[in-house]
């Protein structure tokens, strides 16, 4: 278990360490290399593997590809697989395993993947949370060996790099120039694990599938034209559990390009809640046919809306732009003090979220008795 900051060189000695399976260990073997999702091995793991086999004076496929599921190097196969796909945990056998920041990989995930891994697994994070699976359930482990680092045990690192974590510690000068956060140093500083402070919505389970059977079911949808993104999200109940899942995370410059990707998204019961800041859009969605309402504002539903979503349990299908806005859509804080008002970033699937969950399970709960 490698639990440690950023920049302290887990993911680099990862890639570095498939190097020396093949330089020192063998060839004919499979090594899997597991993400939460495969796309995010395309901003990550592409770039480290391509940097370190070039500085090896290996060959590397990322420049004549822009799909690398697999490749081999060394007389060994490499499988980039992403977990988003449980049917993959299912037969894909290996010799070596790494997975990569495992908070965000399910238990149920890892024990598949585990139990199919012949000789050697290690796993590397950020400890971006306080209560895990993977502290209770594999740490404790006999035959799980642990170390701890931090950015300063890089020796590799840049001045830019570490002037930048630095900045995030609580420092007469770094209070001066505002840049003090002490989630960020504690998380990406000391590597140490800390809850994220002042989070609207703290309680979150991550699921990896939106259930069948739900009881109640409604759609939210939050316009984006040019750099915000219209999002899209479908709501479910089932008793006091609330399930998201998103569909549509990209910018919509107008009603032909989003009523395209409405098309391809929504089933024909869909009803679909919109922001009534833009009744033009609505009018334009309706007259092509679509299911869309204004959501009834009012002062005080921002935070009406979010209180309701934080009665039922919540639930997440894990993707990588939801994960993203919880964990930075947080309350304003003022000298240090949090106020009652949320800052108004990171939150559009939130917001397409409320607008199906205010629009249509109000009064859950109290129907409900």
């Amino acid at each position: 278990m490698l639990e440690g900051s950023s920049r302290s060189g887990k993911t680099i000695s990862s890639v570095d360490f498939c190097i020396y399976i093949g330089a020192r260990i063998g060839q004919g073997f499979v090594i899997n290399v597991v993400k939460e999702t495969y796309n995010s091995f395309k901003t990550t793991l592409y770039q480290d593997y391509k940097r370190r086999l070039t500085d090896f004076g290996l060959p590397q496929p990322f420049d004549s590809s822009r799909e690398v599921p697999s490749f081999r190097f060394l007389g060994n196969q490499i499988n980039l697989i992403g977990a988003d796909n449980a049917s993959k945990a299912h037969g894909m056998s290996c010799d070596f395993l790494w997975v990569n920041e495992g908070l965000d990989i399910t238990r149920e995930f890892f024990d598949q993947v585990e139990m199919r891994c012949r000789k050697f697994w290690w796993m590397d994070y950020n400890p971006k949370v306080t209560s895990h699976w993977v502290y209770d359930y594999l740490i404790p482990r006999d035959d799980v060996a642990f170390l701890h680092s931090t950015f300063k045990d890089n020796p590799f690192i840049s001045d830019v790099e570490r002037n930048k974590i630095l900045s995030y510690e609580d420092t007469e000068n770094n209070r001066r120039q505002g840049t003090v956060d002490l989630y960020k140093w504690q998380v990406y500083g000391l590597g140490i694990r800390a809850a994220m402070e002042g989070l609207v919505h703290p309680n979150v389970v991550w699921v990896d599938e939106y259930p069948e059977n739900v009881e109640e079911e409604a759609w939210g949808l939050d316009f984006g034209y040019s750099i915000d993104p219209s999002a899209l999200v479908r709501a479910g109940v089932i008793g006091n559990d609330l399930y998201l899942k998103k569909y549509l995370y990209h910018p919509t410059p107008n009603s032909d390009i989003l009523g395209k990707a409405l098309d391809v998204c929504l089933p024909e019961d869909a009803i679909v809640w919109c922001d009534s800041a833009d009744p033009g859009m609505i009018t334009d969605l309706k007259v092509a046919g679509f299911p869309v309402y204004a959501v009834n504002k009012f002062r005080g539903s921002v935070n009406y809306g979010n209180g309701l979503i934080n009665r039922f349990k919540l639930h997440i299908v894990r993707d990588p732009d939801f994960r993203k806005e919880h964990e930075n859509y947080k309350y304003r804080t003022l000298n240090g003090l949090a106020l009652n008002e949320p800052v108004d970033e990171f939150n559009h699937l939130w917001d397409a979220s409320r607008y199906a969950v205010t629009s249509s399970f109000m009064y859950y709960h109290e129907e409900r008795g």
